[in-house]
């Protein structure tokens, strides 16, 4: 998943969602740098994904994009979930989208310090040009997939990505079923980790 679906999934504290983002720029043992929760918050983000590298939905979503594209399709569907996650945000949550992304950006912004140094570079990005809600365009798509091409060190193995937005396009219809159908079990996974952590805390204070 994205941006929007894991701070969305984690939203239950600030530090939550910290550790949420911070999953996608924090590795390995890195994590020890961080508090408990901002720490539970990067194993909650692994966990989801890997829960969702091995759901058979979103096989079938990353199957539907062109051969010539499949070696990037985890990525390319990452993103194209976060836009129909924001196109169907009212199904998930009352909190209204506007409501939702601004408090994560305050949230994100006082702990800014703290960040590894890609994050704390690009987050004033992320919150002028709202990244979190841009997804529902796929103008934002377009540019959000292009932004992942330039990043890669041999740029020209990414080229495929570059309009790779097309696949979303094609295949819309389909893309958007797959979101519906996996993102409340996965919703509902998410929760049972976070139960989960929340009962072994729970032991070690009454032991």
């Amino acid at each position: 998943m994205n941006y929007l679906a894991h701070v969305f999934l984690s939203s239950e504290s600030r530090d939550a969602v910290i550790g949420g983002l911070l999953g996608d720029f924090v590795k390995g043992a890195a994590v020890d740098a961080y508090g408990p929760e901002i720490r539970a918050g990067i194993l909650l983000h692994r966990r989801i994904d890997r829960y969702t590298d091995d759901h058979a939905v979103v096989r079938e979503s990353r199957c539907s994009i062109s051969a010539s594209r499949r070696r990037f399709a985890g990525i390319m569907v990452d993103v194209f979930y976060d836009h129909f996650l924001v196109r169907h945000w009212k199904r998930f949550t009352d909190v209204p989208l506007t409501v939702f992304t601004r408090k994560v950006y305050w949230q994100l912004t006082s702990r800014r310090a703290s960040f590894p140094e890609r994050l704390q570079r690009i987050l004033p990005h992320m919150i002028a040009d709202d990244w979190l809600a841009s997804y529902g365009r796929m103008t934002a798509v377009d540019a959000a997939l292009r932004g992942i091409a330039r990043r890669f060190k041999h740029s020209q193995r990414a080229e495929a990505l570059v309009d790779s937005a097309r696949e979303l396009e094609h295949n819309y219809a389909q893309l958007e079923n797959h979101l519906l159908t996996f993102f409340p079990q996965l919703m509902r996974y998410a929760a049972q980790c976070k139960q989960a952590r929340d009962t072994v805390v729970v032991r070690r204070i009454r032991a």
